[in-house]
C-alpha cells in the first residue's frame, strides 16, 4: 500500500507494515512515534520507510519520509485504520470509571442471543460470539491491534462489536479513527489520577468519546444519575448527537424500582415510553444500571428496543464482576469482583448487603505505582460498611507492599492485615459461617500478580476454589 493512501502525503513509497513499537519495525514499515521521539533512530535502523512524529520534532530521519502532525497519535490511528481497511458495520463503545467491562459483555450477549454476529473488545480480551476470550494486555489496545482485530472480525462476518474505551485509550487516541454509531457512559469517580492529575482532566478524556469518536447523528446513552450528565449531554447535543438517558432520573430507560431476589433482582422500568417489569440474574443496583446502559445501547444499535428487552433475564455476569464462585459446606457464599476504586468497592458491598443473612466479609488491597490517595478512602469504606475486613496485597508492582497496606489500615482499624493474598483468602474463607458472604475484591478476572516488578501466576478464582 502506498504511503499516500495512509497519510496526507503524495509519496508513492510502498508501506508493507505499521507499528508504534520500534522493535517491531522492519524494512518498508511506517513507524508511529507517539510518546518518545528518541525511538525514531531505532525505527530507522530497523528499516522504517516513513515516520509519523510530533510537529516539534527537528531530528534527522535519513531516507525515511517524515510526516509531522499536531496530534501524531490521531494521525497514526487513521493510518492504521486505512492500512487494515475493514471493520464491522456497527461499532459501539462505552466509557466510565466502572462498569465498562460488564456493559460491553452484556451487549455482546444480547446481540448474540438475538441471532446477530457480535463480538466485544476490552479488559477480558476479544470475545467472538460465545467463544472463549482471546486475552489482551490493555482495556483499550493500541491502534494497530484495534484495527487488525476489527478487520479480522469483519472478514469473519461479524457485523457488531462493542468496545471498552478507557480514559488512557481515549486521550491517547488509540480509537481515534474508530467511527462509533452508539456510545455509552457509566459514571465518573476517582481513579487514574496518577495519570490524569485532576478530575477535570479525567472527565475531558472521557468526553473525547462523545465529541470525537461518536459519529454525527449517532446516539449517546448516558447515565442521568451522574454528576457529569449535563456536561456530557451538552457536549453531545452541541456536536449533533442524539442523547438517550438511563437511571433513576432517566427518560428513555427510567429505573422506577428494584427489588432484591434470591439470585438477582426485579426491575420496574419506564422503557421507551412503556411501563414494564423484568427480572435479571444479577445482584446490586449498579448491575441494574449496567443492564440498562447495555439495553439502551443495543436498542439504539438495532432500532428494536422491544425485541432486545426479552433477553435481559438471560444475561450472565462478566467474569470477575460480582461473580459467585461457590459456597462453603455451611452455605456461606464467596464472590470475586474487580472492584479496585472507592466507588466500585462501595457499590459491591452495598449490592450484596441485601443478600447477606449474617455477616458480610470483604478482602481487598490496593495496587502499587498507582493513585495512592484512594488507599485510605477504600480502607474507610470497607471499615464502615463491612462486618469483617481482610487487608491484603493486590498488585504491589514496584512499591513496598507492607507500606501500601499500612496506608489502607490507617482508616481501617477493624481490618486484619495479611499480606500474602493466598493466605488471606484461606483465612477469610475459614471464618465464614452460615448466612455469611465473602467478597474477594480487586483483581477479578486477572491471573497474574505484579510483585517487585515481576508477574507471578495468581488467580482469585483458583484460590477460592482451593479452599471451598
Amino acid at each position: 500500500m502506498k504511503l499516500s493512501q495512509l497519510t496526507n502525503t503524495d509519496s508513492s513509497i510502498e508501506i508493507c507494515g505499521i507499528s508504534s513499537d520500534s522493535r517491531e519495525i522492519k524494512s518498508g514499515f511506517l513507524f508511529g512515534s507517539l510518546n518518545d521521539d528518541s525511538y525514531i533512530a531505532d525505527a530507522i535502523r530497523n528499516g522504517a520507510a516513513a515516520v509519523i512524529a510530533n510537529e516539534r520534532f527537528c531530528g534527522d530521519t535519513g531516507n525515511a519520509v517524515l510526516i509531522k502532525a499536531a496530534n501524531p497519535n490521531l494521525e497514526f490511528a487513521r493510518a492504521a485504520a486505512r492500512f487494515y481497511g475493514r471493520a464491522p458495520r456497527h461499532i459501539c463503545a462505552v466509557t466510565g470509571t466502572n462498569g465498562k467491562t460488564s456493559i460491553a459483555d452484556f451487549i455482546r450477549q444480547i446481540l448474540t442471543l438475538d441471532g446477530l454476529k457480535a463480538a466485544s473488545m476490552g479488559t477480558l480480551g476479544l470475545i467472538k460470539g460465545n467463544d472463549a476470550p482471546i486475552p489482551s494486555p490493555n482495556t483499550t489496545p493500541n491502534s494497530v491491534a484495534i484495527h487488525r482485530e476489527l478487520k479480522e472480525l469483519a472478514d469473519e462476518g461479524y457485523d457488531y462489536v462493542a468496545m471498552e474505551a478507557s480514559s488512557h485509550g481515549l486521550c491517547q487516541y488509540r480509537i481515534g479513527a474508530v467511527s462509533a454509531e452508539v456510545a455509552g457512559f457509566t459514571n465518573l469517580t476517582r481513579d487514574h489520577l496518577d495519570y490524569h492529575k485532576s478530575m477535570e482532566n479525567y472527565l475531558a478524556a472521557k468526553t473525547i468519546l462523545f465529541t470525537d469518536i461518536l459519529k454525527k447523528g449517532g446516539s449517546a446513552v448516558l447515565n442521568a444519575d451522574s454528576d457529569v450528565f449535563e456536561h456530557l449531554r451538552h457536549a453531545c447535543e452541541s456536536t449533533g448527537k442524539k442523547v438517550v438517558s438511563y437511571g433513576r432520573n432517566g427518560k428513555e430507560l427510567k429505573l422506577s424500582e428494584s427489588t432484591p431476589l434470591t439470585h438477582g433482582q426485579k426491575l420496574r422500568l419506564e422503557y421507551y415510553g412503556k411501563e414494564i417489569e423484568i427480572e435479571i440474574p444479577l445482584a446490586g443496583e449498579f448491575q441494574a444500571m449496567n443492564v440498562l446502559c447495555a439495553l439502551g445501547m443495543c436498542a439504539e444499535l438495532t432500532g428494536k428496543p422491544f425485541d432486545i428487552i426479552k433477553y435481559a433475564g438471560r444475561i450472565k455476569g462478566a467474569k470477575g464482576r460480582l461473580e459467585l464462585i461457590g459456597t462453603t459446606a455451611n452455605g456461606a457464599a464467596v464472590y470475586v469482583d474487580y472492584a479496585h476504586t472507592p466507588d466500585a468497592l462501595e457499590n459491591v458491598i452495598r449490592a450484596l448487603r441485601p443478600h447477606t443473612q449474617n455477616r458480610l466479609h470483604v478482602l481487598f488491597g490496593c495496587g502499587g505505582d498507582r493513585d495512592a490517595g484512594k488507599r485510605p478512602i477504600m480502607g474507610r469504606i470497607a471499615n464502615d460498611l463491612a462486618d469483617a475486613v481482610y487487608v491484603t496485597d493486590d498488585n504491589p508492582r514496584t512499591e513496598n507492599a507492607e507500606e501500601i497496606r499500612r496506608q489502607i489500615m490507617v482508616s481501617c482499624p477493624r481490618g486484619i492485615n495479611i499480606g500474602n493474598r493466598a493466605k488471606a483468602i484461606k483465612y477469610a474463607i475459614g471464618q465464614l459461617q452460615k448466612g455469611d458472604i465473602l467478597i474477594v475484591a480487586g483483581k477479578g478476572h486477572e491471573t497474574g500478580q505484579y510483585i517487585n516488578g515481576k508477574i507471578f501466576h495468581f488467580s482469585d478464582h483458583e484460590e477460592v476454589l482451593k479452599n471451598l
